[in-house]
């Protein structure tokens, strides 16, 4: 049980989602995030279980979706790993923030790599779909009905798997980043958003009780949740 975080503090703003906060500053977050999300995302674990089996598995060209995308590094990270298993992939990054966009536009990518500046129910309405679906660190900056929305654009977008991957709030994990980040994570956002972004996110039975259907919650070390939905 949760000591003193025992309830999402949904108030909270970080700051790099201040459209006014230091672009140097928010830049320098997107380039550190590539090892937070190494460090902690456990992405390579997801991709051996879970997105490799639904890319092999693909009965057209297969193809991710990332929701959200931010500065890009999750669907680099991917890109990798598939090129290890030499599985040739399209990956979309879909990123309505124009800041990340402009992030973005300053890095090469090959061929295989377009970015959107747009949301999830737009790509939905055009009937657009990709073998898998996902998100990082997106769920607990939503509105239950923002939740929900998604869910279901997600839902349309992915022809196997959608795995939305973020924090689970927790004391131990609250105390060991506040104590961790401000050594390795300086001149960005990190070290002060991390801090917020745990205060914000979900217990495990909390983002199950909020999901439709068949949407499941699991856990992940350290500190982790995916949020699945699978196609039969």
């Amino acid at each position: 049980m949760p000591l003193f975080l025992r309830k999402r503090d949904t108030d909270l703003k970080e700051y790099m989602d201040d459209p006014n906060c230091d672009l140097d500053l928010l830049y320098s977050t997107y380039d550190q995030f590539k090892t937070v999300n190494r460090l902690i995302g456990g992405w390579r674990r997801i991709y051996v279980s879970k997105i490799r089996p639904a890319l092999l598995a693909a009965e057209s060209e297969p193809s991710i979706l990332d929701i959200g995308c931010g500065g890009g590094d999750i669907l680099r990270m991917l890109s990798t790993l598939c090129e290890e298993d030499d599985l040739n992939v399209q990956f979309t990054g879909l990123e309505p923030d124009n800041r990340a966009i402009e992030y973005i536009k300053k890095k090469t990518w090959g061929p295989n790599f377009s970015f959107l500046n747009t949301h999830s129910g737009d790509l939905a309405r055009q009937g657009r779909t990709f073998t898998v679906v996902l998100s990082n660190h997106l769920l607990h900056h939503l509105t239950k009905a923002e939740l929900h929305a998604i869910c279901a654009d997600a839902e349309s977008l992915a022809d196997d798997l959608v795995i939305f991957s973020d924090i689970e709030r927790s004391d131990i994990g609250y105390l060991l980043f506040t104590m961790l980040a401000p050594l390795f994570f300086r001149n960005s956002f990190i070290a002060a958003d991390g801090t917020l972004s745990i205060r914000r996110s979900y217990r495990k039975k909390e983002l199950q009780a909020h999901l439709p259907g068949r949407w499941k919650v699991r856990r992940q070390f350290p500190f982790r949740l995916l949020t699945m939905f699978e196609r039969d």
